[in-house]
């Protein structure tokens, strides 16, 4: 058989993500603050766009349609960069739905100097002591201070490096030890502990002997052990427990660098009589139309064609994509929001434990629209309720069975166990055998193990740690 190299041409459908439809799917993504920023970097970019003030914004709706006759049409674009969205808006944005008329603004936020763990430590040093030798061994114990407080070398390797007497350097690390935050400098979790109880004047206290002779034990929780060798009352040990409890197991997270992040809602969701009205929140992004100027110029070189109209006409298309895109994205967010509110209205109305199962697959058929594009729409986007803010992927959850045939969320399992632990005897807590038998009680098909995975998730601890004296 004979091999020979071929040609041959065949056709075969494939989706081509072109630019547009790529800026479009970005745009529905990102959050509003995000957004906020690309819609000004456009308004740089584009001569054509221009903001809308808001008094401009009650007479742009008179004025527009007009003005949008005279306005030459731009150039149809390709089918492969439509989407299957709705049809277009021409121009600006539509009052949303229940939007309450305000014109509070968010105050600017301030940017303040936060000072690190090391500079407010060496700060301190300097404040402490003018001995120039004790500074300096200081200085390089500060250095070896790691994010949690925690110091990172022995004091024998800081005198070999620095060539100073081991006392010398003990007595740098006592000073920084007196330092704010208390338990900075120690060497250990049992120094550190002991350094703040120190500085709560409990040095001679119980809970510092429990710390310093049975820290084994206490970790465990075994108080019945320490009871018995430290000889007192298993409920003074309980005592001491909770007062080491509360202290700071990681002191210099107590200094952070990091700016606070704060989370901006991108939808509202507030009950109107007997009925959830919801809204967007974009209030603060820029509201966009064609500036109007440029109607004069394409009026002017209508019949000419050179390279300042196809300049203009090339714009004035970009600037309507993206006009009608950030209007796109309006509808789709309210209609996902809405249909979220509509399967999850028992929740809005009794709380958490009534949260039902939810999947992305089911908003998208009940609304038409892909999965794909749900999930983008309730990515990284929260929604503010009357019950609380919740990022949107909150109201999706996977389902339990009951006995009835009925479905519950995991959510709502959380909550029930959560308030299970909470209301029990704590001198004998529920176990998660006892938990998933009193969950099965109920109707609730669910197993000791998956018990245990929501209880950690939860971030409760296990029985034995729980008991009480």
């Amino acid at each position: 058989m004979e091999l020979k190299h071929t040609l041959q041409l065949t056709q075969k459908p494939t989706l081509i993500m072109t630019q547009r439809l790529q800026q479009a799917l970005k745009l529905l993504q990102v959050p509003t603050l995000e957004l906020q920023q690309i819609l000004k970097q456009e308004l740089l970019q584009n001569p054509l766009l221009e903001e809308i003030d808001d008094i401009e914004e009650s007479q742009e709706t008179s004025s527009s349609e007009e003005e949008q006759q005279d306005m030459e049409e731009p150039e149809p674009v390709d089918n492969e960069d439509q989407l299957e969205w709705a049809e277009y808006y021409q121009e600006g944005y539509e009052p949303s739905p229940g939007r309450p008329d305000t014109s509070a603004e968010f105050p600017d936020k301030v940017p303040v100097t936060v000072s690190t763990l090391e500079e407010h430590l060496l700060s301190q040093l300097r404040l402490s002591t003018d001995d120039p030798e004790l500074v300096e061994i200081g200085e390089f114990l500060i250095g070896s201070i790691e994010e949690k407080g925690f110091l990172t070398i022995s004091v024998e390797e800081v005198a070999a490096i620095l060539g100073k007497p081991v006392e010398r350097v003990e007595e740098a690390l006592k000073l920084i030890q007196t330092f704010d935050p208390p338990g900075i400098g120690a060497r250990d979790l049992r120094e550190c502990l002991l350094i703040q109880l120190e500085q709560n004047d409990m040095a001679d206290s119980l809970a510092a002997r429990i710390v310093r002779d049975h820290f084994d034990s206490l970790k465990e929780r075994k108080f019945a052990e320490i009871a018995k060798k430290a000889r007192v009352p298993v409920t003074q040990v309980q005592a001491a427990g909770d007062i080491i409890s509360k202290l700071n197991p990681r002191p210099g997270h107590v200094i952070s660098h990091e700016e606070p992040k704060y989370v901006v809602p991108d939808l509202i969701v507030e009950k109107v009589e007997d009925k959830y009205v919801v809204f967007l929140n974009d209030r603060h992004v820029p509201r966009l139309r064609i500036h109007p100027s440029y109607r004069d110029m394409l009026r002017e070189q209508k019949a000419k064609k050179d390279k300042t109209r196809e300049y203009i006409i090339g714009k004035l298309n970009s600037a309507k994509w993206l006009i009608q895109t950030i209007e796109q994205r309006r509808k789709t967010m309210v209609k996902v929001m809405k249909c979220i509110v509509e399967c999850q209205m028992e929740f809005f109305d009794r709380g958490i434990a009534f949260l039902r199962p939810l999947t992305l697959q089911q908003v998208a058929n009940q609304i038409g629209m892909h999965e794909s594009t749900v999930s983008r729409v309730t990515n990284n986007k929260y929604v503010q309720t009357p019950r609380g803010v919740f990022e949107l992927k909150f109201f999706f959850s996977s389902k339990l069975q009951t006995d009835d045939g009925e479905e519950m969320s995991a959510k709502s399992a959380k909550e029930i166990i959560a308030q299970l632990i909470d209301e029990e005897d704590k001198a004998d807590p529920l176990s998660d055998q006892r938990i998933a038998d009193i969950l099965k009680d109920r109707g609730l098909k669910i197993a000791r193990r998956t018990v245990a995975k929501y209880r950690e998730q939860l971030r409760l601890l296990p029985a034995r740690y729980r008991k009480r004296h």
